[in-house]
């Protein structure tokens, strides 16, 4: 699936020689982590707690264990319900070019997620725990740092990927209808993004995707992970925090400059998605 130019990338900066990175994280900001995508590849390991992800328009509820694979260019969002803490594994695609010339498949279970492999590795199939015991592996050398440390990573990372080869493609899932609604947003959130300020109504955006205001705003929840208005106001707010962070506008126009009408409106809005009033922010 080609990535949307307009929606959020994150740019993932790696090692020149190692490009790969290891992290763990608590929580996710319903503010801040909003829809985007990367180029790096992508494995999360759920730790512990409950929540959920959107990639590309599917809905993947998330408990302690999972493991989830996103691959270049998806659309993802993830939201907690409950205590998550995900371990976070990324890399350079080119990183295994040289194992590919041996096994051409080896990268399978990212280029075929959603259609040969589901996003979220079947938590009842028997070789899960061999795949969680070596991402666990891997954190563990990866913070360590001992002498040859890459040479182990990287060895780790490709016997992770042999076995998702090996026990876990699904050849039976086929979502052609639902990568064509997806393909239907990117277009319309690359219309919101690229003019805040706007006015825009249901109708209007509901116009751009060709369909019925009922219809649109069904298929923009189950693809972004909330409605279309909220999901505006939540762009125009991030961009609002951008901007009294990083310049020295009045709030007036950082208002105006976001989509917003009138101050008091703003204040509100604000206060209520970010917990302070903007004054407050840039204090």
């Amino acid at each position: 699936m080609k990535p949307n130019p307009s929606i959020i990338r994150d740019r993932i900066e790696m090692p020149e020689r190692f490009p790969l990175l290891v992290s763990q994280t608590e929580g996710v900001s319903p503010l801040f982590q909003r829809l985007h995508w990367h180029d790096a590849l992508e494995i999360n390991h759920i730790v512990s707690g409950v929540g959920y992800i959107l990639i590309n328009g599917n809905r993947y509820e998330l408990m302690q264990g999972d493991i989830v694979l996103i691959h270049s260019g998806d659309l993802h969002r993830a939201f907690d319900t409950g205590g998550l803490v995900i371990g976070v594994i990324m890399f350079d695609p080119a990183y295994l070019s040289l194992e590919q010339r041996y096994d051409t498949e080896l990268l399978l279970p990212f280029r075929g997620t959603g259609r040969t492999f589901d996003h979220v590795l079947d938590r009842d199939n028997p070789e899960l725990p061999r795949l969680r015991a070596l991402l666990e592996e891997m954190k563990d050398e990866y913070g360590r740092k001992e002498p040859h440390f890459e040479a182990v990573v990287r060895s780790q990372l490709v016997r992770f990927l042999a076995y998702a080869n090996r026990y876990f493609v699904n050849k039976s899932r086929e979502k052609a209808a639902l990568a064509r609604g997806t393909e239907t947003i990117r277009r319309v959130l690359r219309a919101m993004e690229g003019d805040i300020a706007q006015g825009w109504t249901l109708g209007e955006l509901a116009k751009l995707a060709h369909l019925s205001p009922s219809r649109f705003s069904a298929l923009f929840a189950s693809i972004v992970g909330t409605s279309p208005m909220d999901y505006l106001i939540q762009l125009r707010l991030s961009r609002a925090v951008d901007l009294i962070e990083t310049t020295e506008l009045k709030m007036i126009d950082i208002a105006a400059e976001c989509g917003f009408r009138n101050l008091s409106n703003f204040n509100r809005l604000f206060k209520s998605h970010i917990g302070k009033l903007p004054s407050e922010l840039r204090a």
